[in-house]
């Protein structure tokens, strides 16, 4: 794989119709595993033709503004991600970059909880909250091992450093580590409780037409967004045979969101406090245990 080159904000356009037309393979992909391809469009169809209603005294404002930064969050991300030997901006950062804009998405998800003036909603926002101290060290010690075995935050010489070996195959821990936090920001599986049916949809309960597809599809963004961030950390970017890398990044930014979502489905659903203990008491040491591993290789 050659070197990335930054092709500069101009490009965002581009970069948010592949984010978008990649979301849109994989929720169709999805579908069709569940014997309904078409499942996602009509549910977009329909919430597209639902009235748009609000709570009394809801900050409307603050509420809407908040279900629409969650696509503009997975965006954000991706433009660091590089696709083959391009990206929209080549931050000498990137690994922390992106995990500042998956701590965007606490505020992101507390306002459209509070925004609402809902009860419901309050509560899925709180519980959002509680699972996101619990996931978000440990994410951030699992990001820190492929910056530290490439010996550099910027992705393209992440990617690099995985030309002989991919970085999954020695470091499996920081792998399911930030799985599990993908899951939880983009609160699927164990972790939906902030939108779960026990609290009428929490962060959705007063959402509907536009504003709850913004929320229910950003979600699906993030989803794709933390896949790519994924397949880049861990999986070789767009390392392989035969295929061009950018398309590479893709297949596989497919591939890792489809069997994230179908795991997500399988696991049954935590209690946010419940989780909390397994973070700190699990996630965290396994994490920081990774992390040490591979220090000493690269000391040695």
């Amino acid at each position: 794989m050659g070197e990335v080159t930054a092709v500069g904000t101009g490009w965002v356009p581009l970069a948010a119709a592949v984010l978008l037309a990649t979301t849109a393979v994989t929720a169709t992909a999805d579908g069709a595993l569940l014997g309904r391809p078409d499942r996602p469009w009509a549910e977009a169809a329909r919430l597209l033709r639902q009235q748009r209603r609000t709570t009394l005294a809801a900050d409307t404002l603050l509420g809407r503004g908040a279900v629409l930064l969650a696509p503009v969050v997975a965006l954000l991300m991706v433009a660091v991600v590089p696709l083959g030997t391009w990206t929209v901006a080549d931050l000498g950062v990137g690994v922390v970059w992106f995990n500042a804009l998956d701590v965007v998405l606490w505020a992101v998800f507390w306002l459209a909880g509070w925004g609402a003036n809902s009860a419901l909603a309050l509560v899925g926002a709180y519980r959002f909250l509680a699972q996101a101290l619990a996931y978000e060290l440990p994410l951030m010690f699992a990001l820190a091992a492929p910056a530290v075995a490439a010996q550099s935050l910027r992705l393209g010489d992440v990617v690099a450093a995985q030309q002989g070996l991919w970085f999954v195959v020695w470091m499996p821990a920081a792998f399911a580590v930030y799985c599990t936090g993908v899951l939880g920001f983009t609160a699927r599986g164990p972790f939906a409780a902030p939108v779960s049916a026990d609290v009428a949809g929490g962060l959705a309960a007063e959402l509907s037409g536009v504003d709850r597809l913004l929320l229910a599809g950003g979600r699906w963004l993030l989803l794709v967004a933390g896949a790519a961030f994924g397949v880049t950390a861990f999986l070789g970017g767009g390392g392989g045979p035969l295929l061009p890398g950018w398309l590479w990044v893709l297949v596989k930014t497919v591939l890792l969101s489809l069997v994230l979502a179908a795991v997500a489905r399988r696991l049954p659903l935590w209690r946010a406090d419940r989780f909390t203990e397994v973070g700190w008491l699990v996630l965290l040491p396994v994490a920081l245990l990774q992390l040490l591993v591979v220090a000493v290789v690269e000391v040695l």
